[in-house]
């Protein structure tokens, strides 16, 4: 039995030892990355109404009228209640250096209010900034241009990077000569690239002129292949 035991053992050991000895396939990694743009189909506004005055409840008084007409102008203009949302709301002292050196005091106060307003018909984008700047929003923190639904173009740059990267593999290993095998693992980056500039102008509706342009998207992944022999 200890003789058929070791021989056994020693069989173990030299397969294992041949396992260990035969070389892990030779492998390729590339990346591909894919952008695909599309014309958005909406828009985010930040604005926002800023007031100040002596007294802290006269300031926060006089921002919360403001911004009431502003939001009931806003609505009339075609913005629905689920597209307005409250993003930052300040009320901060102004601090004054008296001319002698003394102790800096509060001479007022700054009130301000911001909201978020999500269009979603790009065509009355030009009147509803125009209103709300009638109606008395005076702070305006920029426009985000984007998609109602952007699964459809990132699906699109996906498949666009793995075509990339698939190319890249074919087109390395043909010039070294050697020949591709079985993809053996892919992976998406985390993240999307920033929608590109805007790049064309349009006068909406005799208001403001705003630039829609065009958003582009930026999908990037890793592939590993296994080299033929």
């Amino acid at each position: 039995m200890r003789g058929l035991a070791g021989l056994i053992l020693a069989g173990v050991l030299v397969a294992g030892l041949a396992h260990a000895q035969t070389p892990a396939p030779a492998q390729i990694t590339v990346t591909g990355e894919g952008t695909v743009t599309a014309a958005p189909d909406m828009a985010t506004v930040n604005l926002g109404v800023t007031t100040t005055d002596k007294m802290a409840a006269a300031a926060m008084q006089a921002n919360s009228t403001a911004l009431a007409a502003v939001m009931e102008r806003l609505k009339a203009a075609g913005i629905a209640d689920r597209d307005l949302q409250t993003s930052n709301l300040q009320l901060t002292p102004n601090w004054t250096n008296p001319d002698n050196g003394g102790m800096a005091v509060i001479s007022g106060y700054t009130a301000s209010n911001m909201l978020s307003v999500r269009v979603r018909d790009l065509t009355i984008l030009g009147a509803v900034l125009d209103a709300a700047i009638t109606d008395g929003a005076n702070t305006l923190n920029g426009i985000s241009f984007g998609q109602s639904d952007p699964r459809p173009i990132q699906d699109a740059a996906r498949q666009a990077a793995v075509a990339d990267a698939m190319a890249r593999a074919k087109l390395l290993t043909e010039a070294a000569g050697v020949k591709l095998g079985r993809l053996l693992s892919i992976s998406e980056n985390a993240g999307y690239g920033a929608p590109m500039p805007m790049m064309k102008a349009a006068d909406m509706a005799e208001s403001v002129p705003v630039a829609a342009g065009e958003i582009g998207v930026t999908a990037s992944v890793n592939m590993v292949f296994e080299l033929a022999n």
